[in-house]
């Protein structure tokens, strides 16, 4: 990828994002979607793994936090459900391909479609909705704001589908809240510093792009996108990358690297 122009770069500082099209092709954009298509078909998830994702503090808490198939998923492939998806024991109510929120976080290191792309933590959203908040609330760095979030649109992302939203400017406010790792064996398995702002609806602008699109995300900008109602996907290949240069990942994260698989450096 050519390096930003000035114009661009100022732009980023100043809202906090910034969207480049024709980052990916068509074709890289369907190849992806067949993979997907393809692991969604052939999963397998125990019940008691059929996690829910969420933003919302509490049905985190409750949903993930006390999973360990949530915090052990650094270096694995897994699945993760939009709210609603299952009945009390957890059978789908709905077909499975259209039950699954996001899989994570391990395609980069596990699956050489997606390694192909890029060499960073990854998972691809498959649409649906996510509550105002700050990457770097969850991928906390010393010192702060050293994450940048890389979201591409696998198919056009509209009002109507679940783009982003963003309240440009945010990203020099601070983070108020820091999801963490609890100590090993605690319960729930993560806990909150601190709580999450009120944000006035009124500040998010809508950011709907085409097919191929990359939106670069500051770490503190405040984002979400709205439930997907329409009778179309959203698909979309999220990323995180971190400046390691005099930079420390916490050790509080709920995110960690592993022995077998430690972040990969993006340039050496």
């Amino acid at each position: 990828m050519a390096c930003l122009s000035p114009s661009q770069l100022q732009k980023f500082q100043e809202d906090g994002f910034l969207v480049l099209e024709g980052f990916l092709s068509a074709d890289e954009c369907a190849a992806m979607q067949q993979r997907i298509g393809e692991m969604v078909a052939d999963m397998d998830v125990p019940l008691h793994c059929r996690t829910e994702f969420s933003t919302q503090q509490e049905e985190q808490l409750r949903a993930q936090g006390s999973t360990d198939y949530f915090l052990s998923s650094g270096d694995k492939i897994r699945f993760f459900f939009e709210k609603g998806v299952f009945d009390e024991k957890g059978n789908f109510l709905v077909p499975p391909e259209k039950s699954i929120n996001k899989i994570g976080h391990a395609l980069h290191a596990h699956d050489p479609v997606f390694k192909s792309v890029t060499h960073s933590p990854k998972q691809p959203h498959l649409g649906g909705e996510v509550s105002p908040h700050q990457d770097a609330s969850f991928l906390y760095t010393e010192p702060l704001g050293r994450v940048l979030g890389m979201w591409i649109a696998l198919e056009d992302a509209t009002l109507g589908n679940g783009c982003l939203w963003f309240i440009p400017g945010s990203h020099t406010s601070g983070v108020s809240r820091r999801m963490i790792r609890a100590p090993a064996g605690s319960a729930p398995g993560t806990s909150f510093l601190g709580s999450e702002p009120v944000w006035d609806n009124g500040l998010f602008v809508p950011t709907p792009v085409p097919r191929g699109a990359l939106v670069l995300i500051h770490g503190e900008v405040v984002h979400k996108s709205e439930p997907n109602l329409s009778e179309g996907s959203r698909h979309a290949y999220t990323f995180h990358l971190m400046e390691a240069a005099g930079t420390v990942w916490s050790p509080e994260n709920w995110l960690q690297p592993t022995a077998e698989l430690p972040f990969p450096a993006l340039y050496t």
